[in-house]
């Protein structure tokens, strides 16, 4: 089992990432939150913990910029019905914090927003989460407090870029272009654009 990597990152297209480690090119699917972490300088060394998924048609490393949100992640993979990718739109669109909040608040309605969440789905979550997270203060609202970084591999728009990564996280080309479309003359960042897209789909 791989649970660690450090290394420097050599692409980067979210959702995916390709970190050196030694001379060998690790390809890992990372969460939105983990994006926002990463260094601009290409040349500093980054530590993700991993998550190694293994199905019979796929073999796929997941990363984390943190033990908490991988700890959420293995969590939400107990869940009934839920697998890495859906997953992965859950850790990607909010904080292991703001999770908790929304299952302790009972909050379908906001769960039900994420990519694959049904109703029934937001249901199972709130019955089977809720007494494996701590208990977190209310007043801890959603910030939005995840500092971006302006990446320097950019090979198409950021406009494309935001809306590619959304697909991945599985958002339908109609949802994801309707999240981006106020967003496309801000002159935000890609991993920026793509954090206040994630945070309106919750409102």
């Amino acid at each position: 089992m791989i649970g660690l990597l450090r290394g420097k990152v050599l692409y980067k297209q979210p959702p995916e990432l390709l970190l050196e480690v030694h001379g060998v090119g690790y390809e890992l699917q990372a969460s939105m939150n983990t994006f926002y972490q990463l260094p601009i300088d290409q040349q500093t060394e980054v530590t993700i913990y991993t998550h190694f998924v293994v199905r019979e048609d796929a073999q796929t490393l997941f990363g984390f910029s943190s033990q908490d949100e991988r700890a959420l992640f293995r969590n939400l993979l107990k869940v009934t019905g839920i697998g890495p990718k859906m997953a992965l739109a859950i850790v990607s669109g909010m904080t292991s914090t703001e999770f908790a909040q929304l299952i302790h608040a009972a909050d379908a309605n906001a769960l039900s927003r994420i990519p694959g969440v049904g109703k029934k789905t937001a249901e199972r979550l709130i019955i089977e989460m809720r007494d494996r997270l701590p208990k977190v203060d209310a007043s801890q609202t959603i910030s939005g407090s995840h500092k971006p970084s302006n990446t320097p591999f950019t090979i198409i728009s950021p406009v494309e870029e935001a809306l590619n990564a959304l697909l991945a996280l599985g958002y339908k080309p109609a949802q994801a272009s309707k999240m981006i479309a106020p967003l496309e003359n801000q002159e935000l960042s890609v991993e920026e654009m793509i954090r206040q897209a994630l945070r309106s789909s919750l409102n």
